[in-house]
């Protein structure tokens, strides 16, 4: 049976909720106490005896990041890597497949920038093309039309599973079951989606997903991590290999390590990687059900509020939204909506029009309040934003 979450608790362990009202969890959630001291603790004993003395004398605690990363994504650790932050992560794995002319990539409607553009330069360069999936009646990836377009040609569907400008959730099991049935390669962009909500490669289905640590995670910045499936692990070398992805073997050849850690490099933040490490087994500790109907629920009363306010109109899309609400009031331009709540000790963000283009143009939107709750969020807090929105906007 599963346990409501201790909201008292989780604000106790986060020193952040005693400073702000922070709604910008899409953004970097506010780290709790241990993982603040698990990367302290790393950075006094590295001041004390020595980088790489240190990392050796911790180890196994370093090590700890496979296994709770397996744990948290429902694979095996050596399907899985470290890496200095989730877009690198998505480069490590995206321009490890080999496209030639005529090869098709199938993306979604709001796909986020990085992955866009990264999609048009190894077009560029190579000859495949960039085809948009068309949305269905709620701006879902629409999984019939997807169907429709699959042929032999087609070489990667690679879509983001929450984008970055909305409560938005795509069906990525469903969109998984039709790439597995296929054998197409399959890319999931979930930064938004890990710590939100429970994540589980094998009910998804995907080749390769990539994270950040510091969204919903709650871990620090400057830390991702990178699930790439044992089975097509050894088919696909990545686009950089150092001495930790390989082993130089003769003068004129190599041999590339057989797991997941071929897409890592060899230095790398140890601080950050037993923060990130922290910031997993911490939401291990709670239930990832309960995170995620907590989230719901205080996003709903946050839209709510919002419907209610004159000239407020919320812009999420999908079935069940989830713990990121867009919205725009009237004519106060975002930006501004975001600095005068900052002056109230209330965070938000603006996301613009270039960080997800086909979607913001097609909706014709210039940019958005985005507000994003997190479980340690308190129903007290969303009426203060509101009613300092509310104020703004009267």
């Amino acid at each position: 049976m599963s346990t409501p979450i201790d909201v008292q608790r989780a604000r106790r362990e986060t020193p952040g909720c005693e400073h702000v009202l922070h709604l910008n969890n899409a953004g970097a959630a506010l780290m709790p106490h241990l993982v603040l001291a698990a990367m302290t603790q790393h950075l006094q004993l590295e001041a004390n005896i020595g980088g790489y003395e240190a990392a050796r004398q911790e180890e196994a605690r370093i090590e700890r990041f496979y296994t709770a990363t397996a744990a948290l994504l429902n694979c095996l650790p050596e399907e899985v890597a470290f890496v200095e932050n989730a877009t690198r992560a998505w480069d490590q794995a995206f321009y490890s497949i080999p496209f030639q002319p005529g090869d098709r990539i199938l993306t979604a409607q709001a796909e986020y920038a990085s992955n866009f553009i990264a999609f048009l330069q190894v077009a560029k360069r190579t000859g495949a093309k960039v085809e948009v999936i068309p949305s269905d009646e709620w701006g879902q990836v629409s999984v019939a039309a997807l169907e429709e377009m699959l042929d032999e040609r087609v070489k990667l569907i690679a879509i983001t599973h929450v984008p970055t400008n909305g409560g938005l959730v795509n069906p990525a099991a469903m969109v998984g079951a039709l790439a597995r049935a296929r054998g197409i390669l399959y890319l999931l962009d979930a930064c938004q989606s890990v710590g939100q909500m429970p994540i589980d490669v094998q009910q998804i289905g995907c080749d390769f997903l990539s994270a950040t640590g510091r969204k919903f995670l709650r871990g620090p910045r400057g830390t991702g991590l990178l699930y790439v499936r044992r089975e097509i692990c050894q088919q696909l070398e990545p686009p950089l290999l150092d001495l930790h992805a390989a082993t130089w073997t003769s003068p004129t050849s190599y041999v590339v390590r057989p797991d997941a850690r071929r897409f890592e490099n060899w230095e790398m933040n140890y601080a950050g990687k037993l923060g990130l490490t922290a910031a997993i087994d911490y939401a291990l500790s709670w239930d990832p059900g309960e995170i995620e109907r907590r989230n719901r629920q205080l996003a709903t009363l946050l839209r709510e509020g919002l419907r209610a306010i004159k000239g407020c109109r919320v812009l999420d899309l999908g079935q069940q939204p989830c713990a990121i609400v867009s919205f725009v009031m009237g004519n106060i331009p975002p930006c501004e909506i975001q600095h005068r709540l900052h002056s109230l000790q209330i965070n938000v963000s603006v996301s613009p029009r270039e960080y997800t283009l086909l979607d913001m143009d097609q909706r014709e939107l210039a940019s958005v309040v985005r507000a994003s709750v997190h479980y340690y969020n308190t129903e007290a807090e969303i009426e203060r934003a509101l009613a300092a929105l509310h104020e703004l906007c009267e």
